[in-house]
């Protein structure tokens, strides 16, 4: 039978996310979950794949806004839900997918496509690069200190309900965005869904828990955390799971941390996703008993290089051409000049010799600023045809703080 690829009919969503369910190991999302996906996806930008009436495979985009190196906010695409039911795998069905819907990102004039990936090693062939990584840590409280910023006694911590400070919350982490790259702005809906607090996800530790961090007033930071308590012979030994943390300056980031780490009967710190260069890392005592660990988090695609290189600043002047390879997205492939500095940038077409050789992967990774184009060149990703042209791009590219991605969607 003949396989029909086309734009998702309201009435098909149960089907499609039925689809998605079961490409994903047949475990559904809580209730609560479900409803959010259901407001949040739109079905204009999704994709399910059809064996009769069957949906087989599916994938959807988020219409987002990101924060870049030199603090625009731009649109970019957030691929979600890509799946295919086992029995229809290896059939091109993800490729054919990827196909249409960078096609079509390409006819919104959308320039950037992200993604969080369930398999790394799926999304290189499409184009997309590891731009951003993602710092965990399981910190012995019992046995790390923190030494913390003059002003820290001067912040006030007040505990809220969740709900009650959802709005002030938002208002604080929209101020941020622009300062990091990797950030999202988020949209109307998007509140509800980094407060998500299912019993099911809990895996037995408390409701999600809200402390505010206030100078005069004035909110200056937040922190979100389920604790589970436990205990041994010895006495307790309940573990401290962060969620989200936000601050506007050093002085209130630690206030948070130091109460993060001093909570009664806890003797764990578990954080999940924070930006590499968080500066906890510098106020501990004991790093190695820190537990830190990273993993890929955002992987970037330039579905139009050009615009998409004109969007964010450069933190140095650059002038160079690249021979940008893109197989799959051939309207790419080809010779760009880009010329910027801290001020604007300019990538156009050019005629002109090629200085470096990568593909637009590459470029992917070094868009946010967290990988430089000099480490990609020394895994021989990135070829230098003219001497010095790698050192002027890769300390444009690279940025003053590490791009980091909040939350996943």
């Amino acid at each position: 039978m003949t396989m029909e690829f086309r734009v998702l009919d309201p009435a098909e969503w149960d089907q499609w996310y039925a689809a998605l369910v079961v490409a994903f190991g047949g475990i559904s999302d809580a209730p609560d979950e479900v409803d959010v996906w259901r407001e949040l996806i739109d079905p204009e930008r999704t994709i399910a794949v059809w064996d009769g009436d069957q949906c087989v495979a599916g994938t959807s985009t988020f219409p987002f806004r990101l924060s870049v190196p030199g603090g625009a906010v731009v649109p970019a695409a957030g691929v979600t839900g890509v799946g295919v039911m086992g029995t229809h795998r290896r059939r091109g069905f993800l490729t054919s997918m990827m196909r249409r819907q960078l096609d079509d990102l390409r006819e919104r004039g959308e320039a950037l496509a992200v993604l969080t990936a369930s398999e790394p090693a799926i999304y290189g062939r499409f184009g997309y690069g590891i731009g951003t990584m993602a710092l965990s840590a399981e910190v012995d409280t019992t046995r790390v200190r923190l030494d913390v910023p003059p002003g820290t006694d001067e912040v006030r911590l007040r505990y809220v309900k969740t709900g009650e400070s959802l709005a002030a919350c938002e208002e604080l982490y929209a101020r941020l965005v622009p300062g990091r790259p990797g950030m999202l702005a988020r949209q109307p809906g998007w509140d509800r869904f980094t407060t998500l607090d299912p019993v099911a996800y809990r895996d037995g530790a408390s409701p999600l828990q809200c402390v505010l961090a206030e100078r005069d007033g004035e909110l200056v930071g937040y922190a979100r955390y389920r604790i589970a308590m436990a205990s041994e012979p010895t006495g307790a030994n309940g573990t401290v799971t962060l969620q989200d943390l936000e601050a506007v300056d050093p002085a209130a980031a630690a206030a948070l941390w130091r109460y993060l780490f001093g909570l009664d009967l806890t003797n764990t710190l578990k954080v999940k996703s924070r930006p590499v260069d968080d500066l906890f890392q510098h106020l501990v005592s004991d790093v190695r008993r820190c537990g830190l660990r990273l993993r890929d988090s955002l992987h970037v695609r330039l579905v139009e290089v050009g615009a998409a290189l004109e969007a964010r600043t450069y933190t140095a002047p650059v002038d160079v051409v690249f021979e940008v390879e893109d197989a799959f997205c051939p309207w790419n492939a080809g010779r760009w000049r880009l010329t910027g500095d801290a001020k604007g940038a300019s990538c156009v077409r050019t005629e002109d010799p090629a200085e470096l050789a990568l593909s637009v992967r590459e470029l992917g990774s070094a868009y946010l600023g967290g990988v430089t184009l000099a480490s990609l060149a020394a895994a021989g990703r990135v070829r230098e045809l003219r001497q010095g042209a790698l050192a002027e791009a890769s300390t444009a590219f690279a940025g003053v703080l590490a791009p980091w991605l909040p939350h996943g969607f």
